[in-house]
């Protein structure tokens, strides 16, 4: 009893290189976005730390000025107790509510032994008396001014402000007699600090967003390349299976036949020779068309009569009994001469397998003719005309008609584009297929495509 196979599941299988280079593209754009969002982040955190500091700040200079201000008209007695009386009839002491508390000689320092000496009566902000001893004894013990937030009866948020005071005439190490404690409503302050906060969150959210957007662009423009060349390698691998299948089977065949005995040794001979021809020239337009496609096909420009390179590719065409006829006038172009003789040998060539009816000779007809700007070569037949399902997609791989992996057209169109020129197709004036090669005259191509 043999065990059933069992075959990889979807996640075990390997990943093509297409989809591995996608894949990249996705880990440097959620890797691009990561970084630009902790930089953003912490600059937000820095920035809305730095605003709450500010403010902060700001409100307790304000609340110190005021407070040093009044401690100028705190006084004391002859016995050496203090005396809000003059404070009092100076400075309103209920908004800014101030609160004057001192510590007994007999008491330990903090805030439960802290003596409230003056609360005012109608203070604009109500607070908690725990929270004025806390602040109180805060500065007390700590000998130096405190601050810290609190929260009225009402549930408003306060900030308050204790400033230690000294007995007249205190030694440098004597301690603090008690505390004057302010306060100041802080609302306002807290709800621009959140606006802001907010506003800074806003702000990264939209500028991760765009890093992330941008990293996308970036990532692909960086695989781009990589996509390219991976395209034009399954491009090559495929037109190579398409292109060596048939003279492959057509060996193999050939092959058995003579094997069996079958044919003559003469005949197997010359259809191999053949064969082997038809192979050489498929792997040659193979690898022209993939160092076009590719880019490393540099061109090595000169000038050229193109109407005598016109001449000498006709007569280099099989024939086989077909007619060519060929009229030029003179002409110079800056052009690759090994390209452009391929060229239009492909469309002489395509024009002498497919411009004729099953059985009759090809009429051919190639011209030459020059104006102003450019320079075209016109190969006309008579046959039965462009099919009309390949007419939108002519130059593309597989498609120029039967019996034809349209290599030669594809190869035409690519030597036409790399010297800024063009390669069209349409119907003839004898009812055939009418093809236009067109150069650029006097300037040098470019040879960056």
């Amino acid at each position: 009893m043999t065990g059933a196979v069992r075959l990889p599941s979807r996640r075990s299988r390997p990943l093509t290189p297409t989809a591995r280079v996608r894949r990249l593209r996705r880990r440097i754009t959620l890797l691009f976005a990561l970084t630009s969002a902790v930089g953003l982040v912490a600059m937000a955190a820095w920035a809305v730390r730095g605003d709450d500091v500010r403010w902060r700040d700001q409100l307790d200079r304000t609340m110190s000025a005021d407070t040093n201000w009044a401690l100028g008209l705190l006084e004391t007695d002859e016995d050496g107790r203090l005396d809000p009386e003059v404070l009092l009839d100076t400075a309103g002491t209920a908004c800014p509510p101030l609160h004057v508390l001192s510590v007994p000689s007999d008491a330990a320092r903090d805030a439960q032994d802290l003596v409230v000496e003056h609360a005012p009566r109608e203070a604009c902000l109500t607070v908690d008396s725990t929270a004025v001893q806390g602040a109180a004894a805060a500065a007390v013990n700590a000998d130096e001014e405190r601050s810290l937030d609190g929260r009225t009866a009402t549930g408003e948020p306060v900030r308050l402000f204790a400033l230690p005071f000294y007995p007249p005439e205190a030694e440098a190490d004597a301690r603090p007699q008690g505390a004057l404690v302010t306060m100041a409503d802080t609302a306002a302050q807290q709800a621009d600090h959140r606006r802001f906060a907010w506003r800074v969150t806003g702000g990264c959210a939209l500028l991760v967003g765009l890093s992330a957007l941008v990293g996308h662009l970036l990532s692909g423009r960086a695989v781009r390349p990589a996509l390219d060349a991976l395209d034009r390698q399954e491009s090559f691998l495929a037109d190579a299976a398409h292109d060596l299948r048939t003279p492959a089977a057509s060996l193999r065949t050939l092959a058995e036949t003579a094997l069996r005995g079958e044919t003559d040794s003469t005949d197997v001979h010359r259809r191999t020779l053949r064969l082997a021809e038809g192979m050489g020239s498929l792997v040659d337009g193979l690898l022209t068309r993939a160092r076009l496609m590719s880019g490393t096909a540099v061109l090595a420009v000169e000038p050229l009569r193109l109407d005598q390179l016109v001449e000498a590719a006709v007569e280099d065409a099989p024939a086989d009994g077909h007619r060519v006829t060929v009229r030029t006038q003179e002409a110079v172009v800056v052009a690759d001469p090994d390209l452009v003789r391929r060229a239009v040998a492909n469309l002489v060539g395509n024009a002498l397998v497919h411009g004729h009816a099953p059985g009759a000779p090809a009429q051919v007809e190639v011209t030459v003719a020059a104006d102003g700007t450019a320079t075209a070569v016109a190969v006309e037949d008579a046959g039965p005309g462009l099919p009309p399902e390949v007419a939108g997609a002519l130059f593309d791989r597989f498609r120029s008609g039967s019996r034809s992996t349209g290599l030669g057209l594809s190869i035409a169109a690519w030597v036409a584009h790399a010297h800024g020129g063009s390669l069209t197709a349409g119907p003839g004036r004898r009812g055939g297929a009418r093809f236009v090669l067109r150069l650029p005259n006097g300037d040098r191509p470019s040879a960056e495509d």
